[in-house]
């Protein structure tokens, strides 16, 4: 089964140049650009052959554990139909590792596995070259090609089977979002190193990390002598072993449980319902996910507050106040603004809140799921705001305290606001106006100050060990870290209970309120 497995592989690869010119075309151009890149990386490998040990070894295995982490990812996201999905062998009564067994090795005639192999040979070439014993090289080379493969057959399993009923453009969105977070402060710390003197300590003690992982174990054993070299050896070996399991077990399952029935087109076009659970907070994070990315009055929330929070420091910098130190402030302000935004949120909805009360809904679902618009928009520019922030301040060693004074002002205002937004609404423009037209009601005044100084206060335990970590005290960047989780945490949960306990006490007055907007 293996033998005809493979041929059928091989035909599908052939057969994909039986397409349209415009197709062709495409398929031609994605080809070449990844031949040169991966051209690219074997040259840069293979000449690492004029470096110390200790730089090829730290090198290759950060690009080792970045390759192994892209085979684990990219299934996905991309959510490409898979041509060896288990459960296309149904039909034929096969037994379950049989199958198993022939998808994986199919899986190394494909274009991603034949750019990993030749990634392989060449750190394999430059481990040789580094003095490494070749069995050592080839077993190396090989551990790390078949995690990349295995890996990858394993993440299309998991895809096609939790992530395919659900799949739209709006969960994509989120994974590549997710990824953005995780990837864009790695790629600003890494070129924030000094590369002058050659390979930054920092990469240097992640290398030695990442080699006793399953992410760089395989592409680390070579180059690492005596016990370092042995338990990369034996993690590798054990990461080969586990995916195998774990690919044996995803198989028995897509092949022996029963599946669910396919849905309906009408579902794919759901848009954010069909991606958020089906629980009544579920449901209102969607409808509030509709009304953020379309109503102009939230959009105008969303420009305004980055930039304001970038404009705050102008006039530190046109009084001659350092970059460096300048360069903290917009990062918490962006924070306190975000978390302020929720704090009149019930008001945007006009009659439209009628739908939760009528329903019966719990306040807490209520409360929750109209932060999650807030979230999903303050996590990813607070990312990028925290990483600017303390990359042009130029110490990395201040990062958690960083983190950590972010962390409390968002949610202590994110749980302030689930309170205001219910007990002291106030009125704004109405739906279908401009965002800077005057409401015919004024006010508001003390709750907007309320939420702003509240978040303030309640965070100053840590605003007060981020300045003790800025001004020379190493150990108060963790304190002012772990106190804004915990600050920034029991807020949220406190004001999310209150908000959902007056939302339900207050219901027939927030329903007066909405109805003489």
């Amino acid at each position: 089964m293996v033998a005809h497995v493979l041929r059928l592989r091989l035909a599908l690869l052939v057969g994909s140049l039986n397409a349209r010119p415009a197709v062709l075309v495409r398929r031609f151009a994605g080809f070449t650009v990844l031949a040169v890149a991966v051209a690219a990386v074997c040259i840069a490998v293979v000449r690492l052959d004029r470096v110390s040990d200790d730089v090829a070894a730290t090198l290759t295995t950060v690009l080792g554990s970045a390759i192994v982490i892209g085979f684990l990812l990219v299934p996905l996201f991309i959510g490409a139909d898979d041509p060896l999905d288990p459960r296309r062998f149904l039909v034929t009564g096969s037994d379950p590792r049989s199958v198993a067994l022939s998808a994986v090795v199919a899986s190394f005639a494909s274009v991603p596995a034949l750019a990993t192999a030749a990634v392989a040979v060449a750190m394999a070439v430059a481990w040789v070259g580094h003095g490494a014993p070749v069995v050592l090289a080839v077993l190396g080379a090989i551990l790390f090609t078949v995690t990349c493969v295995v890996g990858a057959r394993c993440a299309m399993a998991v895809a096609a089977v939790a992530l395919r009923d659900r799949r739209s453009p709006q969960l994509t969105g989120l994974m590549i979002t997710a990824a953005g977070i995780v990837v864009f402060p790695a790629a600003v710390f890494l070129v924030s190193l000094e590369w002058s003197e050659g390979v930054p300590s920092q990469l240097t003690e992640a290398a030695d990390v990442l080699a006793l992982t399953p992410l760089g174990a395989s592409s680390a054993l070579a180059l690492r002598g005596g016990a370092a070299g042995v338990a990369s050896a034996l993690v590798g070996a054990a990461t080969v072993l586990g995916l195998l399991g774990i690919w044996m077990l995803l198989v028995r399952r897509m092949m022996t449980a029963t599946e669910r029935p396919v849905p309906v087109r009408e579902r794919r076009g759901l848009g954010w319902f069909a991606v958020m659970p089906g629980l009544p907070g579920g449901a209102i994070a969607a409808r509030s996910i509709v009304y953020w990315f379309g109503d102009p009055r939230h959009l105008a929330n969303l420009v305004i507050v980055p930039i304001a929070s970038v404009l705050i420091v102008v006039p530190l910098l046109i009084v001659g106040v350092p970059v460096q130190t300048v360069a903290l402030i917009p990062a918490p302000v962006l924070a306190l603004f975000l978390g302020w935004l929720a704090h009149n949120d019930l008001a945007y909805d006009s009659t439209g809140v009628w739908l939760h009360i009528s329903a019966g809904v719990r306040g807490v679902a209520d409360r929750v799921g109209r932060l999650v618009p807030v979230v999903f928009v303050g996590v990813p520019l607070l990312a990028v705001a925290i990483t600017v922030s303390v990359w042009l301040h130029d110490r990395w060693a201040i990062l958690p305290a960083m983190v950590g004074v972010c962390i409390a002002l968002f949610l202590s205002g994110l749980g302030l606001s689930s309170i205001s937004s219910v007990v002291a609404p106030y009125a704004v423009s109405r739906p279908g106006e401009g965002p800077f037209e005057q409401p015919q009601r004024t006010g508001g005044t003390l709750a907007q100050a309320a939420v702003l100084l509240g978040a303030v206060v309640l965070s100053v335990p840590s605003l007060w060990w981020g300045w003790q970590a800025l001004t020379g005290d190493p150990s108060a960047v963790w304190q002012s870290f772990w106190a804004g989780i915990v600050i920034g945490g029991m807020t949220l949960l406190i004001g999310v209970f209150i908000g959902g306990v007056a939302f339900v006490r207050r219901s027939s007055r927030i329903m007066e309120f909405a109805e003489t907007l």
